[in-house]
């Protein structure tokens, strides 16, 4: 059975976060809210963690996980940012937004695309999810919490179906003995995902039309 920690959305509690960065250091998988969605996620470089949250979702070791970072330098440590890219990000963080961008060598091998060699990165505008990432000091991964095999983080949907969003209890009790930890702050689910930017060519390209997409085709 999970812990499950109520947590304030706007002005999240010291203690509270303090104690799942520990059990994220440790291991844990926990179910939290984003954004865009309720995800699963876990510390990036805890491998065990990382297998687990696969499992949870039933993806193959080839599916990348995208990730949450705090800030534009922190994405600069684990992908290669060229200067188009840059001014782009710079001016779409924080926010529903997903970018593909090469990987350096410290994305682990488990989470990037083993094809193309890179990564999902997103800068999340959720006051939660940056004090997570502050504290933790490592980036989260950050899949959708919607079960069974459903959106996929590479559907060119705009939204998720309705049929397959829960409320947040609903949510709660499905992946309560899955998870270590539910990240409660009262918010419920929503049907919309982020928009997903390549950034790995010469041209930028919106693979997926989600939460802002619109001012991400502006500056593209």
């Amino acid at each position: 059975m999970a812990k499950v920690f109520s947590i304030h959305p706007d002005n999240p509690q010291t203690r509270h976060i303090e104690e799942i960065k520990t059990a994220l250091l440790h291991g844990a998988v926990m179910l939290y809210p984003t954004d865009t969605v309720y995800a699963i996620g876990c510390d990036l470089n805890a491998k065990s963690a990382v297998e687990r949250v696969r499992k949870i979702k039933q993806l193959a070791n080839d599916k990348p996980l995208t990730f949450l970072c705090p800030s534009l330098s922190n994405i600069a440590t684990y992908a290669i940012v060229s200067d188009s890219a840059y001014r782009i990000v710079k001016h779409l963080i924080p926010g529903p937004y997903t970018f593909l961008l090469p990987a350096t060598k410290l994305v682990p091998r488990l989470v990037q695309n083993p094809k193309r060699k890179t990564t999902g990165i997103r800068v999340p505008d959720h006051k939660v999810c940056l004090a997570l990432l502050k504290s933790l000091g490592n980036p989260i991964i950050s899949t959708s919490a919607h079960l069974p095999p459903d959106e996929t983080d590479e559907q060119p949907a705009q939204q998720l179906q309705p049929e397959l969003i829960m409320s947040r209890m609903e949510l709660f009790d499905r992946l309560d003995k899955l998870v270590d930890i539910i990240v409660d702050t009262g918010e419920e689910p929503t049907y919309e995902v982020s928009t997903i930017l390549d950034l790995t060519g010469e041209e930028p390209v919106i693979l997926r039309k989600g939460l802002g997409w619109q001012k991400a085709a502006a500056w593209i």
